[in-house]
């Protein structure tokens, strides 16, 4: 299977920043880390290996980046409209290097966002947000309303990085018509403490008139890497 390490200076960000891309052709995907996770977690925690078999026959390639989580949500030191101004710099980086990267190195129509956690929250996100880049989105566990990071703090960044809070607003055409031919799966667990947090999800997809598709897993299924490791063999 082929593996490979990048890392440059993101002017998005302001320092380096590394990934892992495996995977030699195919469905290209980005994979996001849970909260304040590396970009070497997946492969770590045994998820690369899980999909080892459409790696190596070129029906996948992930592009395993790393997390800004301790500068952005999870940075208790600095005032919320720093931890969203850095949330917005993440998303930028993702778009404006990360992306050309994949268009540069695999020529497939498609691009999928993955995420377990709160990379849930980072995949359906960016996914929500681009959906005539990023056609497919896979969410196992996911998390998607971090207004509790900001202590009360609001402006329109934050409304427009908390997925249930502005997907039920939009109206207009050019999202919904992209929302509506993309694919995107919600995965959980019926002892997933994220569990109803992806059934409001999935119920303000159902309002718009989106497909979602959510599975909700038996056989005392959790909010853990094992049960991620099925999850992603199953769906990808």
């Amino acid at each position: 299977m082929k593996r490979e390490y990048h890392k440059w200076f993101s002017p998005s960000l302001g320092r380096d920043m590394e990934l892992l891309v495996f995977g030699h052709a195919g469905y290209p995907a980005v994979v996001f880390p849970t909260s304040c996770g590396r970009f070497y977690e997946f492969e770590d925690r045994h998820m690369v290996s899980a999909v080892q078999d459409k790696l190596e026959h070129g029906h996948l390639q992930l592009y395993c980046v790393d997390s800004v989580d301790g500068e952005s949500w999870y940075n208790r030191d600095v005032q919320p409209r720093w931890r969203i101004a850095r949330q917005v710099q993440y998303g930028n980086y993702i778009m404006n290097e990360v992306v050309p990267l994949i268009r540069q190195l695999n020529q497939y129509s498609g691009l999928g966002a993955i995420g377990t956690s709160f990379g849930g929250y980072h995949a359906m996100n960016i996914a929500l947000r681009h959906p005539d880049v990023f056609t497919g989105m896979l969410s196992m566990s996911g998390a998607f309303d971090p207004s509790n990071f900001l202590r009360g703090y609001y402006d329109d960044d934050c409304y427009f990085n908390i997925p249930m809070h502005y997907l039920p607003n939009i109206g207009d055409s050019w999202y919904l018509d992209r929302y509506r031919r993309n694919t995107y799966v919600l995965a959980t667990g019926v002892h997933d403490q994220c569990w109803n947090e992806n059934e409001r999800m999935a119920q303000i997809f159902h309002n718009k008139s989106i497909p979602v598709r959510l599975d909700v897993w038996g056989d005392n299924t959790g909010h853990d890497w094992p049960w991620w490791q099925r999850m992603l063999q199953t769906y990808l």
